[in-house]
């Protein structure tokens, strides 16, 4: 594979789960996963967001996704969550921005700009890169998310709308904003111009236009991130005020890890593939 490096394979349900890394025109270094089906030629794709900390790992290690992804043809693409040894002052000092935080948008302030810019990574250099190397459809393609990931799953359909046949997420951060997460980072990657944060934040999105299909969500009532920084019922009247058709389920006792996404990981590959096996 041209340019790529294989950290591992390894067989998996009948497909091929990989780990690799490779020098990304947006970001620098950059690793990610995927997971083949059984039949990998011309499958389409569905592309996992991870939350913060997390790498191009934890959501195939965790989310115990692959097996009925094999059944259903599906190829699975997890990238890690934003550049990594970058040397950046401050890029590795808070678990909760720069490296392992990269917010999925692409950063206009110095030094951020040079190599944080993971929207255009996942929504332009990555499928391009996954339909060369891979053999995959890069026409049919969907986007799910966990957390900072569920915001970036969702801001980059509702941005490109023609572009995914589907959205899902996990308790995702909506209105980054509006809480603490979204305030502490978005200023330092976008500046303190509020409009310019609007262009990656899910409920301001909405005022523009709607995603031409439902948008799951699961959000756990015991997840100790939901009042001050996760707020769905931002998205539930936003979506109610646009239009636009979704699915919030609320679950008593989950919270925010990957116990509560693997549970329902099921209902979220059977809403890709409804829209991902479609030839159409």
């Amino acid at each position: 594979m041209t340019g790529l490096r294989t950290v591992s394979e390894h067989r998996c349900f009948g497909g091929r789960q990989g780990f690799y890394q490779h020098e990304s025109e947006s970001c620098g270094a950059m690793g990610f996963s995927v997971f083949l089906p059984p039949e990998p030629e011309g499958a389409p794709v569905l592309y996992f967001l991870a939350g913060l900390t997390c790498t191009e790992e934890t959501f195939m290690i965790k989310a115990g996704a692959q097996r009925l992804a094999a059944e259903l043809g599906l190829a699975l693409v997890a990238p890690d969550t934003s550049p990594r040894g970058t040397a950046y002052e401050g890029a590795t000092d808070d678990w909760d921005f720069g490296e392992g935080a990269g917010f999925y948008l692409d950063a206009t302030e110095s030094p951020w700009r040079g190599r944080f810019n993971m929207y255009s990574y996942v929504t332009s250099e990555l499928p391009a890169l996954i339909a060369e190397e891979f053999g995959v459809d890069g026409e049919r393609m969907s986007l799910c998310g966990h957390s900072m990931g569920g915001h970036g799953a969702l801001t980059m359909a509702l941005k490109n709308p023609q572009q995914y046949r589907s959205v899902s997420a996990f308790a995702p951060i909506v209105a980054p904003s509006e809480v603490p997460w979204g305030q502490k980072a978005l200023p330092r990657y976008l500046g303190d111009n509020r409009e310019a944060w609007a262009d990656y934040d899910a409920c301001r999105l909405l005022e523009r236009g709607t995603f031409p299909g439902t948008i799951l969500i699961d959000q756990g009532m015991k997840d100790p991130f939901l009042v001050e920084q996760l707020q769905p019922e931002r998205f539930e009247a936003a979506c109610e005020q646009a239009g636009q058709p979704f699915e919030l389920r609320r679950h008593d006792g989950y919270d925010h890890g990957y116990y509560f996404i693997s549970t329902f990981m099921a209902d979220h590959l059977q809403h890709h593939a409804r829209s991902l096996r479609s030839t159409e």
